[in-house]
């Protein structure tokens, strides 16, 4: 394996996250559901939710972690994951195929953020309902970031975007000693 990919495989696997499963109390899944996981790496929320629907689709733009997703899953016997790689911008997936689409820690790469929210609202059924979890956009001067979006932003940009939000959690839970949000929202019509 290219020792470029491997070091970013070791960094994905070793990264302080937002546990997949505290998740399941923001959201219900039903075994019939199709779910997005958008940004998905190596797939920390793909396999804690793969059990729970019938399909999830493992979406980023980078082949070769999504290689290495795929080689997981068939090691945990995980058969109901399928990978996609591509930009976020133009996702090559139809129209309305998903009732539940994730983006974790993955959204504040993306400019502009439109497009991609946009996109979300296109592949999600009527009612279909994005879960979006980030990183707060920190005021301290003296916390190091990359690019961040704050809470307040990326909720005007999903009713922007065509969704309604149910809720903004600001969770105790922080990840790289930053403060995350979950914002939970509903496609509408």
């Amino acid at each position: 394996m290219n020792p470029k990919v491997q070091r970013k495989i070791e960094h994905l696997e070793n990264i302080e996250r937002f546990p997949a499963e505290e998740l399941f109390e923001f959201i219900q899944l039903n075994k019939e559901d199709e779910l997005l996981d958008l940004g998905a790496g190596t797939g920390y929320i793909s396999f804690a939710f793969a059990k729970y629907v019938k399909n999830v689709v493992a979406f980023d733009y980078d082949e070769d972690i999504l290689k290495y997703l795929e080689v997981k899953a068939k090691e945990k016997g995980i058969t109901n994951i399928e990978t996609t790689a591509a930009n976020f911008k133009e996702m090559p997936l139809a129209n309305e195929r998903f009732e539940k689409a994730v983006a974790s820690i993955s959204l504040h790469e993306v400019q502009p953020l439109s497009i991609v929210l946009n996109e979300i609202h296109r592949v999600l059924k009527d009612k279909g309902i994005f879960l979006c979890i980030e990183l707060e956009k920190s005021e301290v001067p003296t916390v190091p970031t990359g690019p961040r979006v704050s809470s307040n932003e990326m909720k005007e940009e999903i009713i922007k975007a065509g969704f309604s939000v149910i809720d903004t959690i600001h969770s105790p839970t922080q990840v790289a000693n930053q403060p995350v949000y979950i914002i939970i929202a509903q496609k509408n019509k």
